[in-house]
């Protein structure tokens, strides 16, 4: 399973690189890199915040162990867990499922303002390297400017000039898929119920998890 995920990570990281319009490596090294993105969403920093705690609203389930978005869950304060569940029916939570997947835990929690999680991401996670992906809302008028910026380094076995586009792609592709919400919300018809719901606790697991 994990080999099938790293293969499924790099194939449509670098078919994204392929046919992204700009690169967005902002620095690299022998031993790490960066990468970030930035939009514009039309929506306030609250409502971008609750969307973006969620990841299993946006975030593409391509990239994840078991190969669906819903089993993501994200505690947003400090240690809480970016986690993932190994289920076999929808109905497992932390206690019933095969396994689990830590992806990044929060160190940095400010609400509608910043999340910053450690963590290394995707087939990263099977070298020692550390990365911390830091999630930035700015309020501008009636929407959101928010910016990704990860940050790797350490040892790898990946050469950088391969896998630091790669890894772009995808932290790219996340924040385009966090703003589609609200695009797909603004094109909605008038009066059509909002996907909303507590951030913290529409996670697949048990409040006692951590």
């Amino acid at each position: 399973m994990i080999k099938q995920a790293n293969r499924i990570f790099l194939a449509i990281a670098a078919l994204t690189a392929m046919t992204s319009a700009r690169a967005e490596v902002t620095n690299s090294a022998d031993n790490g890199f960066t990468v970030q993105h930035q939009t514009v969403i039309a929506g306030d920093s609250e409502a971008v915040w609750k969307a973006m705690v969620m990841p299993s609203r946006y975030w593409n389930g391509d990239h994840s162990w078991s190969g669906n978005a819903e089993n993501f869950y994200l505690i947003p304060q400090a240690g809480g867990c970016f986690c993932e569940l190994i289920r076999t029916t929808a109905d497992d939570n932390i206690k019933s499922s095969e396994g689990s997947v830590q992806h990044m835990r929060v160190i940095y929690a400010h609400e509608n303002k910043m999340l910053r999680l450690s963590g290394a991401l995707g087939p990263l996670q099977g070298e020692a390297v550390t990365g911390t992906l830091t999630m930035q809302l700015q309020p501008q008028g009636e929407t959101t400017v928010a910016r990704f910026t990860y940050k790797v380094g350490g040892y790898m076995e990946f050469p950088v000039d391969e896998i630091a586009p790669a890894v772009d792609s995808v932290i790219g592709e996340q924040l385009s898929r966090l703003s589609a919400l609200f695009a797909d919300a603004a094109n909605a018809e008038p009066g059509a119920p909002e996907d909303g719901g507590d951030a913290a606790g529409d996670g697949p697991a048990d409040d006692d998890q951590n």
